[in-house]
Formats: C-alpha cells, sequence, structure tokens
C-alpha cells in the first residue's frame, strides 16, 4: 500500500468522465488500498480514482461511522431532501464552499469483490457519496458552491496535556 498524489485543481484528469469497471484486477484492488492510505493520510472522509488520476469509476468513503466503502460504477438511484453546508475537497487545499445536496440518497454499486450493494446514506454519508460520485463525471464541487469559495485555515493537532514533566 502507498500514499498517491492528489491531483488537485487544474489538472485536466479532474474534468475526465471516468470508464465503468468491467472486472477487479489486482492493480485495482492496490489501487482501492492505496485510495484509502491516501485519503486517510490527508484527513479526508472520500477520495475518488481522478483525484489520484485513474480514470475509473471507483470511490472510497469513509465518515469514520465504522463502516469504510468502497463503491465500483457507482449510480444513485434515489435522492431526496436537502442539505446545505460547507464543503471542501482534498483536490481544492484550503478552500471551501457551500453547497446544497439532497440529505438522503441511496446508491447502487459494487463492492471491491464486484458484488452488488446499496448503500444508503443521511446527512454526512449522502453528501459524501454525491460528492465523490460527481468525481466521476468531471464535476468539481466549486462548480455548484452558491457563493464561490472561501479560504478556510489548515486544522492543527490539538496540544495534548500529556506533555509535562514530573519532578
Amino acid at each position: 500500500m502507498a500514499i498517491r498524489n492528489i491531483r488537485e485543481d487544474g489538472d485536466d484528469v479532474l474534468r475526465k468522465v471516468c470508464k465503468p469497471v468491467e472486472k477487479m484486477t489486482e492493480r485495482l484492488s492496490t489501487l482501492i488500498d492505496d485510495m484509502f492510505d491516501t485519503m486517510y493520510e490527508a484527513n479526508g472522509v472520500g477520495l475518488a480514482a481522478p483525484q489520484v488520476g485513474v480514470l475509473r469509476r471507483i470511490v472510497v468513503i469513509d465518515v469514520m461511522d465504522g463502516n469504510p466503502l468502497v463503491l465500483v460504477n457507482p449510480e444513485i438511484v434515489e435522492a431526496d431532501g436537502e442539505q446545505t453546508g460547507p464543503e471542501g475537497c482534498l483536490s481544492l487545499p484550503g478552500l471551501q464552499g457551500d453547497v446544497t445536496r439532497p440529505n438522503h440518497v441511496i446508491c447502487k454499486a459494487l463492492d471491491r469483490d464486484m458484488n452488488e450493494i446499496t448503500v444508503e446514506g443521511e446527512e454526512l454519508l449522502a453528501r459524501a457519496i454525491c460528492h465523490e460520485l460527481d468525481h466521476l463525471d468531471g464535476i468539481l464541487y466549486k462548480d455548484l458552491a452558491i457563493d464561490g469559495l472561501y479560504k478556510v485555515e489548515p486544522v492543527q493537532p490539538e496540544e495534548s496535556d500529556d506533555d509535562f514533566d514530573e519532578e
């Protein structure tokens, strides 16, 4: 497993439509592992294959609910409700924008073993699914941002009280 370079806004690969996965190969399985490692290293909750330069319909998502997801050839089959809130993206570091998304989605996909799965998500998971699936069609959240983008400060690790000297 390896950390891959995350492509940033302006890289043409982020604007291309990804090709479906016909069969799972060892190379694609390694890609999935690398995508999780890359996403965790960057403190993200989702990552799409084009963000690491691979034009395949694969996303990984982990909203820290104990259920990391691999979605191959995903498709939203139902969406309802509405939520508007800030979004960021590993491909647009230091920026956020307010985006309106469905509050509830049902997504059909294949898992890494190419078995059909259905994922139902609300709130953050629904937002992450929509955001990552947009990447597969060359859409960035900045295209949907209500009032454009704004800068945000990177999150710094909190200081710990464990760093004191006992005498």
